[in-house]
């Protein structure tokens, strides 16, 4: 009789544990493209890590860079591809998560300054006087690559908010949406991650007799993957060290071209520090 209890007792405890081993693992990923080019690119990443780590890896996509923040300080997912202004903004809210991984080009990222031609600017003209009283659109608000460091260079050059400088200033909501802003003249200047820039050109998806590059910032740290700190707890004890791991073994062409990264390198938290202080400068870390 008291061996059939027990085992009555132990039941629920073994339901309850092989559901949580069940759970899926979810990532996602700023929308810093299209919708349609990231769940492309994403679906592949997670089928790629459901084989390593063998279990099963769900991609979510979201509508902003706060929703990603959102979702990961909710436990709605439990890695993130982040830019690094979104990754501070993360981690801050999640004490114990981590940055494990950048792409080799994050270490040394850059945004590109590009103008069209109805402003005369020629290439590589620089952030110059001739500037003021333009229309300039950054990209989404979260962005490090499209707003925060842009601004930072903004202020640096002219010595006053980006709103005192051009004649009005938006935000496009992603790269691609301001390369073609600038590039159908709706404004004559925005700033935006140079490898989205490259892809478009490349892609032909941008006039470059309509548009150019006038100016690229300093090189700064950009994107990685941060992970939560209570993953071991869910998945397994080393569970986060795997998924770094993971991904610092990705090699397949085709999944690093999607990025596009030449591979990934391990980060830490201490690499984004530049961005939580410009953040802090410019009031705009949460």
């Amino acid at each position: 009789m008291l061996e059939r209890l027990s085992l009555t007792l132990a039941l629920p405890l073994l339901f309850a544990s092989s559901l949580a081993a069940a759970d899926p693992f979810v990532f996602t990923a700023i929308p810093d493209e299209d919708e349609t080019r990231l769940q492309q690119r994403f679906q592949k990443v997670a089928d790629y890590l459901a084989d390593e780590l063998e279990v099963e890896v769900r991609f979510v996509p979201v509508k902003s860079y706060a929703a990603a923040v959102t979702a990961f300080r909710n436990d709605q997912v439990q890695l993130a591809w982040f830019g690094g202004l979104s990754g501070v903004q993360a981690r801050e809210r999640v004490p114990g998560s981590r940055a494990i991984a950048q792409g080799v080009e994050d270490a040394e990222f850059k945004t590109y300054f590009i103008a069209h031609e109805s402003t005369g600017l020629e290439e590589d003209a620089g952030l110059v006087d001739a500037m003021r009283g333009m229309t300039f659109t950054f990209g989404a608000k979260g962005s490090t690559s499209g707003r925060l460091m842009p601004e930072h260079y903004l202020r640096e050059a002219f010595g006053e908010a980006p709103e005192a400088v051009f004649e009005r200033v938006g935000f496009s909501g992603n790269h691609s949406r301001t390369a073609s802003l600038v590039a159908s003249g709706a404004y004559q200047l925005g700033a935006l991650n140079y490898t989205v820039w490259e892809n478009e050109v490349e892609a032909g998806n941008i006039d470059t007799d309509s548009v150019n590059v006038v100016w690229e910032t300093p090189p700064y740290p950009d994107y990685q993957w941060t992970i939560r700190g209570d993953v071991d707890e869910r998945f397994g004890d080393g569970f986060a060290d795997r998924v770094q791991q993971a991904l610092l073994d990705m090699d397949d062409p085709e999944l690093l071209e999607s990025f596009p990264r030449s591979g990934f390198i391990p980060a830490t938290n201490d690499d984004y520090e530049t961005i939580r202080r410009v953040g802090q400068q410019l009031d705009i870390l949460d």
